[in-house]
């Protein structure tokens, strides 16, 4: 018997999004919630082979009819801008310690798969979008610094970045910050409100942002990179 997959939908004015409840990082965008699905299903086995890296296993669905819709939710202008930014019913309930080992493995393969393209890509030209937009290689690093600091600060975690770091040193840096943030969520130790007062994320909804976002940016640099002949 086929796996089915729990997926919720968040749909804004413009833009919805997919997302795997139980795989961290598989989520994408369509116009509406039939784009969405079709989206996510395109990247099914780009995801599977991330995680391939780390002998992790996943069953890609081989239809639409196995990806069950559980949760949907409205979105709002930070959807639309194009973040998935609803917290679910489901990132409510009680964590198991299995279910931090499964994330911080589902992680390290996003982000092994990452430093793999990201190295691949160094030297080599990324397609500029249709006005010359589109952030080069570099820039696109230190947003992801960026985001995934204001990230942790959602597990009240202050990380401050050095800006004299090699981006290897940073990203390693950043991702010691991630596993510690979530340790200290695992230990059920997280305070009621985030820095300077900020909301706190549940761990699962933190997981799958970071997760999303990276591959997001990985995706991206795939498709950017344009192969010499």
């Amino acid at each position: 018997m086929a796996a089915l997959h729990q997926i919720y939908l968040e749909t804004g004015q413009k833009k919805t999004f997919a997302g795997a409840m139980d795989w961290p990082g598989w989520c994408r965008s369509g116009k509406d919630e039939n784009g969405a699905l079709a989206a996510l299903m395109d990247y099914r086995t780009r995801y599977q082979k991330i995680l391939k890296m780390c002998n992790f296993s996943f069953e890609p669905p081989s239809d639409l009819s196995e990806l069950v819709v559980v949760e949907r939710w409205k979105g709002n202008a930070t959807t639309d801008f194009g973040s998935p930014f609803i917290i679910l019913k489901f990132d409510q309930k009680p964590t198991d310690p299995l279910v931090y080992e499964r994330w911080r493995k589902i992680l390290a393969a996003c982000w092994q798969a990452f430093d793999q393209t990201r190295i691949n890509a160094v030297g080599k030209e990324l397609k500029k979008g249709p006005r010359g937009g589109s952030r080069d290689l570099n820039k696109m690093i230190q947003h992801l610094l960026e985001a995934d600091q204001h990230y942790l600060k959602r597990l009240a975690w202050k990380h401050p970045l050095d800006p004299a770091q090699e981006d290897t040193d940073a990203l390693k840096d950043i991702r010691r910050g991630i596993l510690a943030g979530l340790t200290i969520a695992e230990q059920g130790d997280l305070p009621p409100e985030g820095l300077k007062g900020g909301q706190i994320w549940p761990p699962s909804y933190f997981v799958r942002r970071v997760a999303w976002h990276l591959l997001d940016h990985l995706w991206e640099i795939e498709d950017r990179l344009v192969l010499s002949v």
